[in-house]
């Protein structure tokens, strides 16, 4: 695991990742910046189609609402961009509504999702609070990306609806019903968890991703 405070050589001093952090008005947009910038990755905050286009690997935070977030990315042409990025087979990374936004739908408003992971993000059932919010242990399937991970270790969530299991699945939570916390298809992978506010286990998964980036 990490230790807390900026660490010597995470990643190979050699090589500098340039990692876009999507910004579209909905998202943690500093706190991810500072997470990838901590364990080693040259994260770059833009809104900027072209910078998008040039960077290494793609980030996609989100807090806020499905439609809204949906709308705000059409209405910039930034949903091309994403689309665009990830059929160039480069890394890209969801996070939270980042992750929802690029299945099909959602629950939540008819506005169409990216499409990038096929199905549908449902609601979580009535019969717990929502939005379910704080903390939640995380069931894994193993993925480079979770190296050194272990089952039952706990993340941080704030979200209402979320993605059922499937295929694409390499992390699971329980809160309601049984969903995906984490998703992997080719080069695209997202958390429905905050892992940026999810301590030294957070921060692992940023490093073994801005790790991956660099051996690419």
């Amino acid at each position: 695991m990490l230790a807390h405070g900026r660490r010597d050589n995470p990643v190979d001093e050699g090589h500098v990742v340039t990692i876009a952090v999507l910004d579209y008005g909905m998202g943690n947009l500093r706190s991810v910046e500072r997470a990838l910038g901590h364990v080693g990755g040259d994260a770059e905050i833009t809104g900027d189609a072209a910078a998008v286009a040039a960077a290494e690997a793609l980030v996609i935070p989100g807090v806020g609402h499905f439609g809204a977030c949906m709308r705000g990315l059409r209405s910039s042409g930034l949903d091309r961009a994403i689309v665009a990025f990830a059929g160039t087979g480069r890394p890209v990374f969801g996070v939270c509504l980042g992750m929802q936004v690029l299945f099909d739908a959602s629950d939540e408003d008819p506005a169409p999702g990216l499409g990038l992971l096929g199905g549908r993000v449902r609601s979580l059932p009535a019969n717990v609070r929502v939005p379910h919010m704080g903390w939640n242990t995380v069931e894994w399937v193993r993925h480079p990306y979770v190296a050194g991970i272990a089952d039952g270790e706990w993340f941080c969530f704030v979200h209402s609806y979320a993605a059922d299991v499937s295929p694409a699945t390499i992390g699971t939570t329980t809160y309601g019903r049984t969903f995906s916390a984490a998703v992997a298809a080719g080069n695209v992978f997202a958390t429905q968890f905050h892992p940026e506010k999810s301590g030294d286990a957070g921060l692992q998964i940023y490093e073994n991703f801005v790790k991956a980036v660099t051996a690419a």
